[in-house]
């Protein structure tokens, strides 16, 4: 299949030269030639435009920084691509551009499809990676193998843009997840424990012989909070008790005085015998809708990884 890939930064040249093992005839493009050095010499082709890069082929992919150059891209793109020929956009996007772009490229009969990447440099060269795709479903099963060359966990998560929010959600819990964990590092360091030491203590308890992801289904996913693994009146008292060796130790915790007061109101509702994580419906709440998948449906997704 002949594939236009642009964008050949960190991410970039690895997956277009995984598309180039897979058998795909590539013509690549990227601001600074020398990008694409390694990939010519496997018997990619230049092209000095967007446009050039486009043109004659089947398929293009992009691997850009943000909105702003995907827009931009788009411009030559919109030169370039023919009636039917598709997009995948494997940048970290906003939702609002991948579908005004999409809109633009449909009346053109093109497709576009965003389909955001996750894992890494490491991941890209080994083809490692994962990818949630937003567009046309039937575009995607299309497409599908050639998709499976870039990364080996590839899911469709919806309509248009739905994997440029599925992205920045992922982004948004794992940095919030970092912080809140060099938060207590830095708590149990001060405090006088050794960092390996902790370290082990987390592996080894309940949240470390599980993914930490893994434990939604149990109780936030599902709304059961009944009968509690761990009660929201214990969880409040270890809180407590976290904001005090906090203040012994002068060591400043914001994010868990947000989770504190997350949990203090919602003990302020009566649920103190229910399972701590119903704290998590407040978000619900504020946000006003309702996050709950049926029974059946969570057993089928944990089988599948």
């Amino acid at each position: 299949m002949r594939i236009a890939f642009i964008g050949l930064g960190l991410m970039g040249r690895h997956m277009a030269a995984s598309l180039q093992r897979a058998g795909h005839a590539l013509t690549v493009h990227d601001l600074k030639r020398e990008s694409a050095n390694e990939l010519l010499a496997a018997g990619a082709a230049w092209a000095d435009s967007a446009a050039g890069a486009a043109q004659g082929c089947e398929l293009v992919f992009t691997s850009l920084p943000g909105p702003a150059e995907t827009v931009q891209v788009a411009l030559g793109l919109s030169e370039g691509m023919r009636a039917g020929a598709v997009w995948f956009d494997l940048s970290t996007n906003a939702p609002s551009t991948v579908r005004r772009l999409h809109a633009d490229f449909l009346g053109r009969g093109v497709h576009l499809l965003d389909a955001p990447v996750s894992g890494g440099p490491e991941g890209a060269r080994d083809a490692k990676l994962a990818l949630w795709v937003g567009g046309d479903r039937a575009q995607f099963e299309r497409h599908q193998a050639v998709l499976r060359s870039i990364g080996d966990q590839v899911r469709y998560v919806g309509p248009i843009g739905a994997g440029s929010v599925a992205k920045l959600v992922h982004n948004c819990a794992s940095f919030a997840v970092q912080t809140a964990l060099a938060e207590a590092f830095t708590l149990g360091v001060k405090a006088g424990v050794e960092p390996l030491a902790l370290f082990g203590a987390l592996r080894q308890g309940a949240l470390g012989r599980k993914r930490a992801f893994d434990r939604l289904p149990e109780h936030f996913l599902s709304g059961d909070y009944d009968p509690p693994a761990h009660t929201l009146r214990l969880a409040l008292k270890d809180m407590l008790l976290v904001a005090a060796l906090g203040e012994e130790a002068g060591v400043p915790l914001p994010m868990a005085s947000h989770a504190l007061a997350e949990l203090e109101a919602a003990l302020a509702r009566g649920w103190g015998e229910r399972d701590a994580r119903i704290a998590m419906t407040l978000a619900e709440e504020r946000a006003g809708v309702s996050v709950r998948v049926p029974a059946e449906r969570l057993r089928e997704i944990m089988q599948e990884d």
